[in-house]
């Protein structure tokens, strides 16, 4: 009995920890090697592996869906599609399958084989798809590293002209694993079916409109497995809901008070961008911080004071434009357990920035800050810190601050490697998929919403970072914190997106679906805890 509870745990485990992984093509490569000489038969993966893609295809298919056609390349790629193909047959569906490549591999040739005797028409023409109800794309797996050309290269273009329903098999075909990049040309899938682990292509931006919407298929790689290539601590990973809420300062202590919660100052806005000032307030308010000061130009306290009445707002000595001229002389930095600048706070404000690298807390830089500071990478009072600088740059702030990267921006997560690397920050590269890195681990945020492409929507994710960094100062590491706060936002955009279309995601209504979104995933992690009993 105890036998079978320690193979159930170690199954639980592999099962819960799975979502987190990512690999390169060269990893996934290594780890199949290691389950083939183990002793699973290659046949048998491939059936296994075929046999839950068609489940999951048929649990997708609409009553519509008579007649399907499976691109066939001459890999085990090829191989999936063609079990595929012959299990839809058998349920009834009309196959037709694009073969437009003469040598397969061996078991890819005998499933071929097989599904011609049924009767099953093989073609190299494309146009004869055109009818297609739905297509499935099995032409090129993990680890292609060529360009497609040539007349396979005009068929793709022909195939995605026709806008059809397309389920792509571990990866759309013509998409680098690694790197996201278009070789060539590409399937422009609408559903991705990711074999295994993750591959990093789902995590770059500039593979996103190909994959479409994504899944992964587990086929239960043994744990050991996929720890034995990637180690026990993988340095790149996928941030799950379970980490990230982990991290929440939830529940409070029943003992607690505003002193122990975390004090918080903010430095932003100015007489035109006083809006900045008040979202990032907003949402470092919901992250429960004991106190929030915020500093902003004396001219608009009183805005400050009407949106935040319950912060501490400290009119600040301004320009003749309306900007941050100084903090006020009786302004006790040391006192604040996070400092967050620049939102809406303008270029003007250079003295700031050099005052603020000298106070001992985490240091959260947005916006303007990250504008004034250009070279801060190589500023002395930087690298003398013992607490982190977090920089929240999109990818225009990025160029200015690590222009030697400009021209390797199509791979984002090794950019941001190298931008943590060569500095002493933790960046969060902000993009469809946010990246978090500093010098020994990346985290990357899978789960997000174009509706966050909003003027405003970066000074509400400061907020949070700053909130989080402040509340949970004593209690996790502040890289911990910031995985948070980045899947906190996306959270909350996703949900506000739900309810209101991408269309009804201004910052504002952003910050007001903070509390909401986190209530929702509490709601659906109780309800999943509670079947479990």
């Amino acid at each position: 009995m105890s036998n079978l509870s320690n193979s159930y745990s170690l199954f639980s485990n592999s099962y819960s920890l799975l979502p987190k992984f990512i690999v390169t093509a060269a990893q996934m490569r290594q780890i199949e090697e290691r389950i083939f000489a183990a002793g699973m038969p290659v046949a048998a993966l491939m059936e296994k592996v075929a046999g839950l893609l068609t489940r999951k295809i048929l649990e997708l298919l609409n009553p519509n869906i008579k007649k399907i056609g499976v691109l066939v390349g001459p890999g085990h790629n090829g191989g999936d599609a063609l079990v595929i193909a012959r299990e839809l047959y058998f349920q009834g569906y009309e196959i037709i399958v694009y073969s437009p490549i003469y040598k397969l591999k061996e078991l890819t040739n005998y499933h071929a084989k097989y599904l011609q005797s049924l009767g099953v028409n093989f073609v190299e023409n494309i146009s004869l798809l055109k009818n297609c109800d739905l297509l499935i794309d099995g032409l090129f797996g993990f680890g292609l590293d060529r360009e497609i050309c040539g007349n396979l290269a005009e068929d793709i273009n022909q195939i995605n002209s026709w806008q059809k329903q397309i389920f792509s098999i571990d990866l759309p075909s013509g998409i680098h694993t690694d790197t996201g990049a278009v070789l060539g040309t590409a399937i422009r899938a609408t559903h991705t079916f990711c074999l295994g682990i993750w591959k990093r292509a789902f995590l770059q931006d500039q593979a996103l409109e190909y994959i479409g919407k994504s899944e992964l298929i587990d086929f239960n790689i043994p744990l050991a497995d996929i720890t034995a290539i990637l180690g026990e601590f993988p340095t790149i990973e996928r941030i799950t809901k379970t980490s990230a809420m982990e991290n929440l300062p939830l529940p409070f202590s029943p003992i607690t008070y505003k002193y122990k919660n975390g004090n918080l100052l903010l430095i932003a806005g100015s007489r035109r961008y006083s809006g900045a000032a008040i979202l990032t307030g907003l949402a470092a308010r919901a992250t429960g911080v004991g106190m929030l000061s915020i500093a902003v130009p004396e001219s608009i306290k009183l805005i400050l004071n009407s949106q935040l009445p319950e912060a501490l707002i400290i009119g600040c000595p301004e320009t003749e434009t309306g900007a941050i001229k100084e903090l006020p002389k009786d302004i006790d930095l040391s006192k604040f357990e996070a400092i967050a600048c620049g939102p809406g706070l303008t270029m003007e404000p250079t003295l700031i920035i050099e005052q603020l690298l000298s106070v001992n807390c985490p240091l959260v830089l947005d916006a303007d800050a990250l504008n004034i500071c250009g070279n801060l990478a190589n500023n002395s009072l930087v690298s003398q810190r013992q607490v982190p600088i977090i920089i929240t740059p999109h990818p225009g702030e990025f160029k200015r601050l690590f222009p030697q990267l400009k021209n390797q921006l199509n791979n984002r997560i090794l950019v941001a490697e190298k931008a943590a690397e060569n500095s002493n920050f933790v960046v969060v590269f902000k993009g469809a998929k946010t990246i978090i890195a500093d010098s020994q681990k990346i985290l990357i945020n899978p789960e997000s919403t174009p509706a966050l492409a909003r003027g405003g929507s970066g000074d509400v994710l400061t907020g949070l970072v700053a909130g989080l960094l402040a509340i949970t100062a004593t209690k996790i590491p502040p890289f911990e914190a910031v995985k948070t706060a980045v899947w906190w936002h996306a959270q909350a955009g996703i949900l506000a997106a739900k309810e209101r279309t991408e269309l009804g995601v201004d910052a504002f209504t952003l910050t007001q679906y903070l509390i909401p979104s986190i209530r929702n995933c509490l709601s659906i992690q109780q309800s999943a805890n509670s079947s479990q009993l």
